[in-house]
């Protein structure tokens, strides 16, 4: 046994780069009367990416121990209790800095992005609604938290755009009046891969909001991964005074999904402001009469479905924000780097998102469950 515990503190944990024993990764080791050897292992998430390498590599430390027969690896998962320890001992018991948008009395208001799957133009939304709100007279900052798909760089032409660090503080990368910040900045190279996992994702969302120095921002726009995963859960339990968009497409079939993004923020104790449904319709010019018509491609509906499923979920009015048309300067505006609200025509995308951008700059930030830092004094 101590030799097999011994090898085991040699394999290092594929992403966190320490041994799996110092990072209590190790549940059990059990050794039958036949020599043989069942590690039983604790991964951070279910879904680890590195769930293979991290099952190699146990298996070959072990069987070079002298005597051991056969290696059986089995894999389980972190509990929360678990999960929190491990991401105490990373932190070297330090405690974090604070999120000042999470302080009771930020003025900030903070607008979540999300979506109930990916390819919904949530991204697109996320930075013409930034860039909309910037051009109105706002202080606004943009958080491309979308870790493994991250396109807000290139969506603002600061694809290789690189934030200055002054000692241990972070500067967001000025563009268009706007102040940003995502991984793929931080990144050595463009096309590296990020295949974090559960606390590792947990703390680079926590630096982003903590170690960046935003200044005074009348917005925060949040750019959430699609779907449920680990960070819309960190973001969550970091923002809970958060504000979420839900955005889906009109297809019928998208608006269950919708729904659960935006079920998974008022699990989270966030409010969810609204739907957009984006790609809601094709204008072309008709060659035979010269007047246009408007092709529902996706179908139709989807957006106003979500909308009336969460509110009757919700409990609270859930409105439909805005129908963003199916429009080709939205996605050249996105590969350009030049967003499509940029440009003052009238009509098409660019139109819709600055009226999206006109509604909710102009709400006022609910008070409920907002501290205001009162006392009562004596008369």
């Amino acid at each position: 046994m101590p030799a097999v515990t011994e090898a085991l503190g040699r394999v290092d944990d594929p992403e966190i780069k320490r041994p799996i024993t110092e990072l209590g990764m190790v549940a059990s080791v059990d050794i039958d009367a036949d020599a043989r050897v069942r590690v039983e292992v604790l991964l951070t998430i279910a879904g680890c990416p590195l769930k293979d390498t991290l099952t190699r590599d146990v298996t070959e430390a072990v069987s070079a121990v002298p005597g051991v027969a056969a290696v059986e690896v089995a894999l389980g998962v972190m509990s929360a209790e678990q999960r929190a320890g491990l991401k105490e001992r990373l932190s070297g018991g330090q405690a974090e800095r604070e999120i000042p948008f999470a302080r009771p009395d930020s003025l900030t208001r903070v607008l979540a992005i999300a979506s109930g799957k990916g390819g919904v133009g949530k991204s697109s939304v996320t930075v013409n609604l930034a860039l909309a709100l910037a051009r109105s007279g706002q202080s606004v900052g943009v958080l491309d938290a979308d870790i493994y798909g991250h396109s807000v760089p290139p969506m603002l032409g600061v694809a290789d755009a690189r934030p200055t660090s002054i000692e241990e503080m972070i500067l967001p990368v000025p563009t268009m009046g706007l102040k940003v910040i995502s991984i793929g900045m931080l990144k050595p190279r463009r096309d590296q891969v990020v295949a974090w996992r559960g606390p590792i994702l947990d703390r680079a969302i926590h630096q982003m909001l903590a170690d960046v120095y935003w200044g005074d921002l009348d917005h925060l726009l949040i750019d959430l991964p699609p779907g449920t995963g680990d960070v819309a859960i960190s973001l969550g339990q970091k923002l809970p005074n958060a504000e979420v968009v839900v955005v889906t497409t009109p297809q019928q079939a998208a608006a269950e999904v919708a729904e659960r993004a935006g079920t998974m923020a008022s699990m989270m104790n966030q409010r969810v402001v609204g739907v957009v449904e984006n790609m809601s319709g094709l204008s072309v010019q008709c060659p035979h009469c010269g007047q246009r018509h408007t092709h529902d491609v996706f179908g139709s509906g989807g957006g106003q479905d979500t909308a009336d499923g969460l509110t009757t979920r919700l409990g609270y009015e859930v409105p439909l924000l805005a129908q963003i048309p199916l429009d080709p300067s939205l996605r050249i505006g996105g590969d350009e780097g030049s967003p499509v609200v940029a440009d003052p025509a009238e009509g098409g995308a660019g139109e819709a998102l600055r009226a999206l951008a006109e509604r909710l700059g102009r709400r006022n930030r609910p008070l409920q469950g907002l501290q205001l830092g009162l006392s009562p004094v004596g008369r």
